[in-house]
């Protein structure tokens, strides 16, 4: 199999995995806010393959999306490229820079904050437009809601793809679609402490989606 094909293979393979996620694993966490962890996908794809991709497959997905399961048109796709591509291509431009362990988690923290102070902005902008929310209600949304859910989406994206990372690169080399990353090649000890904050931080914002939707109480 040729370099070319097996790139436009893998391309395939990201679009029908991050589709079938943004369907059938939506979560609604606040108002019509929903996370799907299409974005792992597609951040994964952009680590491995490069920003570029990234947003190749974010563009395909949406369209995909806005034909079949989304209910807000053109304004839906556009706020979910933007989104997507604020944490997937950020991430893997830094990590394109620095191909090494340091690189992957500096790359996801700016990811993060891409896409939350992003996705703050364009909300005020879009929202209104799209859901037909009267602007002055969207701003007193942003902070009580549009922040932590971005948060949290951020966050569950971040910690998922850094944990998923490894096992993914390693099934792709196996079967010859990439050669070994310097995280695999280069890293001697396993990054427990990463794990483990990974996995609170994945902890923390599941606690904090059964919080905003009342089914947990502090």
């Amino acid at each position: 199999m040729g370099k070319k094909t097996k790139y436009m293979t893998s391309v395939a393979m990201l679009v029908a995995m991050a589709y079938v996620l943004v369907t059938f694993a939506r979560i609604p966490v606040v108002l019509f806010l929903k996370y799907d962890p299409k974005d792992i996908v597609i951040t994964l794809g952009g680590l491995i393959w490069g920003p570029l991709t990234a947003a190749l497959v974010s563009v395909i997905v949406s369209l995909l999306e806005m034909i079949t399961v989304s209910g807000t048109g053109p304004w839906g796709l556009i706020m979910n490229v933007i989104s997507t591509c604020s944490f997937a291509c950020v991430a893997s431009f830094v990590y394109k820079r620095k191909r090494t362990l340091s690189g992957a988690v500096i790359g996801l923290l700016a990811g993060v904050a891409s896409m939350v102070v992003v996705m703050l902005f364009w909300n005020y902008l879009i929202t209104p437009i799209y859901m037909g929310y009267p602007r002055e209600a969207v701003a007193k949304l942003l902070l009580p809601a549009f922040l932590p859910f971005n948060l949290i989406k951020a966050g569950l994206n971040a910690a998922l793809t850094f944990l998923l990372y490894k096992p993914v690169m390693t099934a792709l080399r196996r079967a010859r679609f990439v050669q070994a990353s310097p995280i695999e090649s280069g890293q001697k000890t396993r990054p427990i402490v990463l794990w483990i904050i990974c996995a609170a931080i994945i902890v923390g914002c599941v606690l904090a989606i059964l919080f905003m939707k009342n089914i947990l109480s502090f």
